[in-house]
């Protein structure tokens, strides 16, 4: 069984869309990040997305011990095109029916100039699969975005995007799923702290 540990990044304290826009975390609370880094395995695979803010967060938390991986940008949070940067009444004000539909339809709906919420989880349940099978039986630590999250807790509860979206991620939480098998296809939750 493999072991997913997906850690939220740092909080960024953006009042605005956040995707691929590269913003920094706040990572001045060592005490957090100490206690953090006490409560994941001294042993696992560490891997981040490539965005500063989980980058940074990975660098943080990393014990010796970590075997690290490369930074991934398939494990980058939802690209939210032209509304990256946008408050979130500017993005209602420009695109009242589209951003309504963002939400309240998650699937197909894309941000202009973005992806969409399926796109977005196809690229991350790609990066999941590859890293899995190359270290099958291992625990895994993945410092992500809200987003990244979620698609992974979607795929283990086997809900929809609109279900997903009423649960909470917070900054340096952590979202642990096992994952049976490479050949199973589904994942279940096995701890949220």
């Amino acid at each position: 069984m493999t072991t997913w540990h997906w850690v939220r990044h740092g909080p960024t304290h953006a009042k605005s869309f956040v995707g691929w826009r590269d913003v920094p975390a706040d990572l001045s609370d060592s005490d957090q990040i100490a206690r953090l880094r006490a409560h994941l395995p001294s042993d696992a695979v560490l891997v981040s997305s490539d965005l500063a803010r989980a980058r940074d967060t990975a660098h943080a938390l990393q014990a010796t011990s970590h075997h690290r991986l490369p930074h991934d940008p398939h494990l980058r949070e939802m690209h939210f095109g032209i509304w990256d940067g946008m408050h979130f009444d500017d993005v209602a004000a420009r695109d009242p029916d589209l951003s309504r539909n963002f939400w309240e339809n998650p699937g197909h709906i894309t941000a202009p100039g973005g992806e969409s919420w399926n796109d977005a989880a196809a690229r991350v349940h790609g990066a999941v699969a590859r890293i899995s099978n190359a270290y099958p039986g291992r625990d895994i630590i993945a410092v992500a975005h809200f987003g990244v999250i979620l698609t992974q807790l979607q795929h283990a509860l086997q809900i929809s995007a609109y279900e997903t979206l009423s649960h909470k991620i917070d900054n340096f939480s952590v979202t642990k799923i096992n994952r049976a098998c490479k050949t199973d296809p589904v994942p279940y939750i096995n701890h949220l702290p």
